[in-house]
C-alpha cells in the first residue's frame, strides 16, 4: 500500500507539472490572441479610414465631372397650370372641376396607357446645358415618330430644333456619364450600353426603347449602390434619377 501510495504521488506530481506547462501555454496563446485582436482592430480602422478617403476622392471626382463636363440641373418652365387659368377666367367653376383639371395635368398617355407624372409641365432636367432636356414623364415618342416620318419623307431634314435631336443628344450624354460613373465608383453595370448607342444612325422604335430601358436599369443600379432614397426614384425619369445620384446632398455618394 505504501508503494502504491508513492506511485500515485509521483503520478500526481507529473500531472501537476504538466498542468503548469499547459497553463503557461494557455497564457501565451491568450496573449498572442490579444495581440492579433489589437492588430486586426487597427487594420480595420485603417481600412475604414482608407475607404472614407477613397469615397471622398470619388465624390470629389464625380462632383467635378458633373459641374464641369456633364452639369445636370432642373430647368423651370413657364407653363401655367390649366386649372389656375380656367379658374381665373371662370369664377363660377366648382372645386371638383379644378381638381379634375389638376389630376388630368398630372397624367400622361404613354405607350398606350395613362401614367401618373407629378412633374409634368412644371420642370425639366437638362444635361450639359439648358437646351438639352428630356421629357419628365419618360415619353420619348417624339424620337421614333420622327424616325418613322423620315422614312416616308424624302429630302434633308431642315428642322434643327426638332425635339428628336434633343432627346438623342440628352440620352447620349447620359450614357457617357453613366459609363464614366461606373468606372469612378467601381460598380459593374447590369446592362452593356456603348456611348454611341443614341448617336449616329436613326434607331427603330424597338431598338430605341430597348436601349432606353438598359440605360434606366443602369442608372437605377448605380442609385441602389449609392443608397439613394428610393422615394425619390422613378423607373422612367432618366435624368432626374441621375440628378439625385450625383447630387451633393447624397450622403453615401462614393461608398
Amino acid at each position: 500500500d505504501a508503494e502504491g501510495l508513492l506511485r500515485i504521488k509521483e503520478e500526481n506530481q507529473k500531472h501537476y507539472r504538466r498542468a503548469q506547462r499547459h497553463q503557461e501555454k494557455k497564457e501565451k496563446i491568450q496573449k498572442h490572441n490579444r495581440k492579433l485582436g489589437e492588430l486586426v482592430e487597427k487594420k480595420n480602422y485603417d481600412l475604414k479610414t482608407q475607404y472614407e478617403h477613397l469615397a471622398n476622392l470619388r465624390r470629389t471626382h464625380i462632383l467635378e465631372l458633373t459641374s464641369v463636363i456633364f452639369p445636370i440641373e432642373e430647368v423651370k418652365t413657364s407653363m401655367r397650370d390649366p386649372a389656375d387659368v380656367s379658374s381665373e377666367s371662370d369664377n363660377a367653376m366648382t372645386s371638383s372641376t379644378v381638381s379634375k383639371l389638376a389630376e388630368a395635368r398630372r397624367t400622361t398617355y404613354l405607350s398606350g396607357r395613362w401614367v401618373c407624372d407629378d412633374h409634368n409641365g412644371d420642370t425639366s432636367i437638362s444635361i450639359t446645358g439648358p437646351w438639352i432636356t428630356l421629357p419628365n414623364n419618360g415619353d420619348y415618342s417624339a424620337y421614333y415618330n420622327w424616325v418613322e416620318e423620315k422614312k416616308t419623307t424624302q429630302g434633308p431634314d431642315m428642322e434643327h430644333n426638332n425635339p428628336a435631336y434633343t432627346i438623342s443628344a440628352a440620352l447620349c450624354y447620359a450614357t457617357q456619364l453613366v459609363n464614366t460613373l461606373s468606372l469612378i465608383l467601381d460598380v459593374n453595370l447590369p446592362k452593356k450600353l456603348c456611348n454611341r448607342q443614341f448617336c449616329g444612325e436613326n434607331l427603330s422604335r424597338h431598338r430605341f426603347t430597348r436601349a432606353v430601358k438598359k440605360l434606366n436599369a443602369n442608372i437605377l443600379h448605380l442609385c441602389f449602390s449609392q443608397h439613394v432614397n428610393l422615394d425619390l426614384l422613378h423607373p422612367l425619369h432618366t435624368l432626374r434619377n441621375l440628378m439625385y445620384l450625383v447630387s451633393p446632398d447624397t450622403e453615401n455618394l462614393g461608398r
